[in-house]
């Protein structure tokens, strides 16, 4: 990879960027396409960024339904016609015993994590509020299902659905807008949550905040364009667009927002 590509992407970044660098040489090489895992949104851009600067590929996003959070990418030549199909996803509900419990993204998520399944097999965890269902990279699904029979106390079953008994998901991002002094980690949870910047402070130093779903302690984080924060017991930020000063010097953000 260029070196000069590195300047555009934070340093944990590189190993990604190197990557994607590998993907793009695959298509180029063997002129065929190639499909990556569940990818967030600062990954996709990242990937997106690379490959339009070569100009010579297509690339296709796709993630089970149209706003998909999480999304698989197909690279592909420009011969190539691609359609959904070609994404190898599938969807399968969470059968569980509701009388007994409820269960959370969190918790979900934690217990597909803690059964060594990597966080790029699957895609979105959605919910009406009452149902639970998730996208599944095809080639893991088999694994995942055999792995996964208990959530917390409850049995729990994964039972394959056809895309006409997908959910509406409950869960919808919030548009506003704010402006910050800066760009820390710590300054735009204070800002997006309306709380001191000491127990903004705390909640990063004592593990409640991830980006893009790796914890994070550093409280001078800076974050990006299209980063992910989540805070326990408060919710999530999105980086929308970064659009530019105020007179003040402020910088203006579009910003998502997921309140508990």
């Amino acid at each position: 990879m260029n070196v000069n590509v590195y300047q555009h992407f934070r340093k944990d970044e590189h190993p990604f960027v190197d990557m994607v660098g590998d993907w793009i040489e695959q298509v180029d090489s063997q002129y065929t396409p190639y499909l990556t895992d569940f990818l967030d949104p600062r990954q996709a851009f990242i990937l997106e960024t690379l490959v339009k600067a070569r100009g010579e590929l297509e690339l296709m996003f796709y993630g089970g339904y149209e706003v998909a959070e999480r999304r698989r990418v197909l690279i592909y030549p420009n011969y190539y016609e691609a359609t959904n199909d070609d994404f190898d996803i599938e969807l399968y509900e969470i059968s569980y015993p509701t009388k007994f419990g409820s269960l959370s993204h969190g918790k979900i998520l934690g217990t597909l994590i803690s059964t060594g399944l990597k966080r790029e097999f699957f895609g979105d965890i959605i919910s009406d509020g009452s149902r639970w269902q998730l996208f599944i990279k095809k080639e893991m699904a088999h694994y995942v299902t055999s792995q996964l029979d208990k959530i917390g106390k409850l049995p729990v079953k994964l039972k394959e659905c056809d895309y006409t008994q997908m959910i509406e998901p409950k869960d919808s991002w919030e548009i506003e807008m704010m402006t910050v002094t800066s760009m820390r980690l710590d300054t735009v949870i204070a800002s997006a949550f309306n709380i001191s910047r000491q127990r903004s402070k705390l909640l990063i130093e004592s593990g409640k905040v991830k980006i893009n779903w790796t914890e994070v302690s550093k409280i001078d984080f800076l974050l990006e364009h299209l980063d992910i924060v989540s805070i326990r017991g408060f919710g999530r930020i999105q980086i929308r667009e970064i659009e530019g000063k105020t007179k003040k010097e402020r910088i203006r953000l579009q910003v998502g927002m997921l309140r508990k």
